[in-house]
């Protein structure tokens, strides 16, 4: 059997990031994320000097993952007749998936707590402004972006779906 040193690593990392969602990252643990991975506990301190380690390669994982998706919401606004409604429709999607939606409100948390995370929450944030400011000026997509956060926690707190004409009409008025 051949070994596949990057393969494994890239296992415990993907574990890591289905858990953070679940359990939050200080709930993160090497035997949960062994388990999940389906390699041996030492495995994980093999790959990782620590759980800090882990956690920060995992979120750092999943911010290239958002990084993606971001890349394919700019080709969607670019091509739309009326970007707060496409945005409203995205950001509803995005937020539908709550193990998503929590993964980015767990990645703030942590990097609130964790000034080596800022810059991967800072990138997520810097993205979503990047693409707006495509579409209206520098402070109003700053604006707009505070606002999606401000949506994300609103969502998940109420655990129901983003009206989504309300949030069009809101998204209308800041972006014109």
């Amino acid at each position: 059997m051949k070994r596949d040193p990057e393969g494994r690593r890239r296992k415990i990392v993907e574990a890591a990031g289905e858990l953070i969602p679940e359990v939050g990252v200080a709930g993160l643990t090497h035997r949960l994320v062994a388990a999940r991975a389906g390699v041996p506990l030492g495995a994980t301190t093999y790959y990782f000097t620590d759980l800090d380690e882990l956690s920060a390669a995992a979120l750092r994982h999943l911010t290239d993952r958002v990084m993606a998706d971001l890349a394919g919401w700019a080709a969607l606004l670019d091509a739309s007749d009326d970007v707060p409604a496409t945005l409203a429709d995205l950001a509803a999607e995005y937020l539908a998936d709550r193990s998503r939606a929590l993964l980015e409100t767990e990645l703030y948390v942590a990097a609130a707590r964790r000034p080596e995370l800022r810059p991967l929450a800072q990138e997520w944030d810097e993205g979503l402004v990047r693409l707006l400011g495509a579409h209206t000026d520098p402070a109003t997509a700053r604006a707009t972006s505070i606002f999606l956060c401000g949506v994300l926690v609103y969502a998940l707190v109420r655990d129901e779906p983003v009206d989504v004409p309300a949030l069009t009409t809101t998204l209308t008025k800041l972006l014109t």
